[in-house]
């Protein structure tokens, strides 16, 4: 019996000859980048009337 039963493994580079797979992976991505800009853009309005000694806003983008 040498029948194999090893399965190969995706490559950890990222490259993936899967298109499902590499939909997934940028759909993944993007709703990171919106999720990033929301909590960005709560942190920046929270403290949109935050001033320093000088004037200047304390957070800006």
């Amino acid at each position: 019996m040498t029948k194999a039963t090893i399965t190969p493994l995706p490559d950890p580079s990222g490259f993936s000859s899967d298109p499902l797979t590499e939909i997934l992976r940028l759909g993944a991505r993007r709703l990171i980048e919106q999720a990033v800009e929301a909590e960005l853009a709560a942190l920046l309005s929270d403290h949109a009337g935050e001033t320093m000694e000088d004037g200047r806003a304390r957070l800006v983008r």
